[in-house]
Formats: C-alpha cells, sequence, structure tokens
C-alpha cells in the first residue's frame, strides 16, 4: 500500500500549539507534524476501543491479560477454600446448636442487613459481643 502524506490545514488553540512545541521532543517526534499524527493514531485507538491493540501495544494486553487470568484463578482457589471452611462451621453449628425454624429465619434476616450494613466486613468478635449482650 503505497501511502503518501498530504498537507492540510490545522486550527488550534494557541495553548494546544503551546503543548505541542513544548513535548514533541519528548516523546522523540523529529517535528511537530509527526507529534499531532501520534496524538491523532492514539485518540482513535482509544475511541475504537473494541479493538484494543490499536490502542495497546500487543505486548500490554497479553500482560494484562495473564495477571487477570492469574488473579482470577487465585480468588476461585480462594473462595472455593473459603466455603469449605464455612461448610465445616455451619456443619459443626448445626450439630451442637438445636434452633428452630423460625429463629434461624430471623438470625439470616439479620445478618444479611448486618453484612449490608458492614459491606461484609463481619468479625467473628464483633458476633460474640453482640451474643454477649455489649
Amino acid at each position: 500500500m503505497d501511502e503518501t502524506k498530504k498537507k492540510f490545514a490545522l486550527w488550534a488553540y494557541p495553548t494546544t500549539l503551546e503543548k505541542v512545541e513544548r513535548l514533541y521532543q519528548l516523546d522523540n517526534c523529529r517535528s511537530k507534524s509527526e507529534f499531532i499524527e501520534k496524538a491523532v493514531l492514539f485518540y482513535a485507538g482509544y475511541v475504537c476501543a473494541e479493538d484494543c491493540h490499536e490502542y495497546f501495544p500487543e505486548a500490554i494486553v497479553s500482560t494484562i491479560q495473564g495477571s487477570l487470568d492469574s488473579f482470577e484463578n487465585r480468588m476461585a482457589s480462594l473462595l472455593f477454600k473459603y466455603a469449605v471452611e464455612l461448610a465445616m462451621t455451619m456443619h459443626v453449628s448445626a450439630a451442637n446448636f438445636r434452633v428452630d425454624e423460625d429463629t434461624l429465619a430471623r438470625l439470616r434476616g439479620k445478618c444479611v442487613n448486618e453484612v449490608k450494613r458492614l459491606n461484609g466486613r463481619i468479625s467473628f468478635d464483633d458476633a460474640v459481643r453482640y451474643q454477649k449482650g455489649r
């Protein structure tokens, strides 16, 4: 594909042109035109974010994806272990305490409200203090 550059008029505010003047050499551009072209291509990639490969280099995309995959696997493993421990605690509690259905339903409602109110930051110590009436 034979591409030749074309000249066109560019209208910009003086402050924008001052930024171009100040920054184009910091970005290792040989000219202000090169800097503006890179800026346009970068912004076009941002606007067309469905294809993030235009906006982010492939190495960054694959690195981020690998980190996210690793994080997802770690969180899934931790949640599974937590669920097993919670199930064990529930079975031990159920075996040792006889709780009727009405009390259990009220407790579930109280716990749902407490978890919502505390944004999931529940503490065994707080539950003990509550049960002791403190």
